[in-house]
């Protein structure tokens, strides 16, 4: 038989999961399984200082207790050698460049998209000066260790895509967004370092054959970024549904430090699976 969508769950272990993470992931999985189609689970562990096996523990748990079921997992940390590899290609087409600038020089010399930090979408990054930007597209066969690597996005391009639930969508680069990391350097126990969420998105996506990708609205701005990678890396480019976010009382966002809204904590509360997804 010939599955025809693929979705995936892809949590981050770095807390606990809350109401927002409940309805994307069930939505996820409601989409899955009225298309017939499989749903990985992907643990998003590349957050060395903040991920941790508790909380990738706890999340299988919690979604499990939701009624939430996967069919095959995989975890990124165990996948370094593929991520690198994406990389070296983009190197050698001229498509990334090192980046030797300081949290210092880019807190600097950096335009923020947004006046308000505190109301920044989290994936969204401040716009890029291209302090290191080399003059041409040179192609580089040589990885340098010690520094980040910038996707050299084209200038002044329209990147559209029409969303599912948020409609027709349109960023332009140069404006929207610059050239943005695609590699962190080294810390301690990383010998070459780690890829960034956009470029491991990429290409977990596509070689696991992600057909729609379904998340949260505050990653508009990144699918954008994804589908330049996308392109410069011959991938495909899956479908799209960003969900509305879920907020609370004051209209904030919801985020893993809302411990009162985690679904831990509201199950010790005594809350019930079908109590939460009535919420929805």
């Amino acid at each position: 038989m010939t599955i025809s969508y693929i979705g995936r769950l892809a949590p981050s272990p770095t807390g606990l999961l809350h109401l927002g993470h409940a309805r994307t992931f069930f939505l996820a999985h409601q989409r899955a399984r009225s298309a017939h189609g499989i749903l990985y689970l992907r643990d998003e562990d590349l957050d060395r200082q903040r991920a941790r096996p508790e909380f990738s523990a706890a999340m299988r748990e919690d979604l499990l207790w939701l009624g939430i079921r996967w069919d095959a997992e995989l975890r990124q940390s165990e996948r370094l050698p593929i991520y690198r590899a994406a990389l070296d290609r983009l190197l050698a087409a001229g498509l990334a460049y090192p980046c030797m600038c300081s949290r210092r020089d880019l807190a600097a010399a950096t335009q923020a998209p947004h006046e308000d930090a505190a109301a920044a979408p989290e994936d969204d990054e401040p716009i890029y000066n291209n302090r290191c930007r080399p003059s041409t597209a040179s192609p580089a066969n040589t990885f340098v260790s010690g520094c980040n690597y910038r996707f050299r996005t084209p200038d002044h391009v329209k990147v559209a895509f029409t969303d599912l639930h948020a409609r027709p969508q349109s960023f332009t680069t140069s404006a929207d967004f610059g050239d943005f990391l695609i590699w962190r350097k080294a810390l301690d126990g990383d010998a070459d370092g780690l890829p960034s969420y956009q470029l491991a998105c990429v290409v977990d996506d596509a070689l696991t054959g992600i057909t729609e990708v379904v998340r949260g609205g505050d990653l508009l701005k990144s699918t954008a970024r994804q589908i330049l990678l996308q392109r410069a890396l011959g991938y495909p480019t899956p479908a799209y549904f960003h969900c509305d976010l879920v907020r609370d009382n004051a209209g904030v966002r919801l985020a893993k430090r809302h411990d009162a809204l985690a679904l831990r904590t509201l199950r010790t509360k005594g809350v019930t699976p079908a109590e939460i997804l009535a919420m929805f």
